[in-house]
């Protein structure tokens, strides 16, 4: 029984303390984001340190971002992040999976539908309305 534990207690370190030497030595340490960076993930810092590096370099990229934005473009995105917040979490979760569909496609197809959707949005709200439900009495054929 000693034994069984000892075995299991080595397991554990062997394969559990590199996980954790890793994600440490290959995260952002929250001193080397910048004052900005640091101001705009404060909701993150008590624990910066827990989140995979993949993660940290993604809200920093986003933080830095966000520096570069106008204030009138800051408005806009606050806006749309509290709408996104009062979404359902299906419908959250469909938006999440037509963005990786449409990441996955290729340049000049991805491309060539942000052309499309510019056209659409600057029609006059009459005709997209027209569009919208010539579409949805489409058959699927």
């Amino acid at each position: 029984m000693i034994i069984r534990g000892l075995l299991l207690f080595m397991f554990h370190l062997a394969v559990v303390c590199p996980v954790f030497a890793e994600s440490d030595s290959s995260g952002i340490p929250w001193d080397q984001l910048t004052v900005d960076e640091q101001g705009i993930l404060k909701p993150f810092q008590d624990r910066w340190e827990e989140l995979p590096s993949t993660r940290q370099a993604r809200l920093q990229q986003g933080a830095k971002r966000w520096t570069t934005l106008t204030p009138r473009e800051r408005d806009r995105m606050k806006k749309r992040f509290e709408r996104w917040k009062q979404l359902p979490r299906d419908k959250k979760e469909r938006i999440r999976k037509r963005f990786k569909r449409f990441r996955r496609l290729d340049p000049e197809t991805r491309q060539a539908l942000k052309k499309k959707r510019r056209w659409f949005k600057n029609l006059p709200p009459e005709r997209r309305k027209e569009l919208q439900q010539q579409w949805k009495d489409m058959r699927p054929q």
